[in-house]
């Protein structure tokens, strides 16, 4: 699995007033890398949902458990130092497709910047459904056709 390394040095004070430096290896698995763009992507106005049909089945049933994946929709492809991103999102009618698929690819780059101190390769949005309000699917029983 792909990882973001990185060898620190950092200096301390004890409560003693003394100096020590202490130097490691910070390392940054690619799930933690998903979870966080997935978490700017939710953030942006006009995403109702991240993933596709199946995977909002599965988070659908994940949430009502308390257990949401919040790199739902999210995959990443992690190098030395660049991160690639492929986002799928659900957009809220009657938004904009292009601008909120836009704002999405600012903030999943400002994220990982940012928090995770990375260039972004490229970031791909892929909207695969707009969600209308009031179309929530519902189980309605039907009456049999047959006695």
């Amino acid at each position: 699995m792909p990882v973001k390394t990185a060898t620190t040095s950092t200096v301390a004070t004890t409560p003693l007033g003394a100096t020590t430096v202490a130097t490691g290896k910070t390392v940054i698995v690619d799930p933690v890398i998903a979870k966080i763009a997935g978490i700017a992507a939710r953030e942006v106005p006009g995403v109702f949902a991240l993933g596709g049909g199946a995977a909002r089945v599965i988070g659908n049933i994940r949430d009502a458990i308390g257990n949401t994946d919040l790199s739902q929709g999210v995959k990443v492809e992690v190098g030395e130092t660049e991160v690639a991103a492929d986002v799928t999102i659900v957009v809220e009618y009657p938004l904009p497709l292009q601008q909120v698929a836009d704002q999405v690819r600012a903030a999943v780059a400002a994220a990982i910047t940012d928090l995770i101190g990375m260039q972004v390769a490229e970031i791909n949005v892929t909207v695969t459904d707009v969600h209308i309000p009031g179309d929530e699917t519902t189980e309605t029983v039907e009456e049999s056709r047959v006695a």
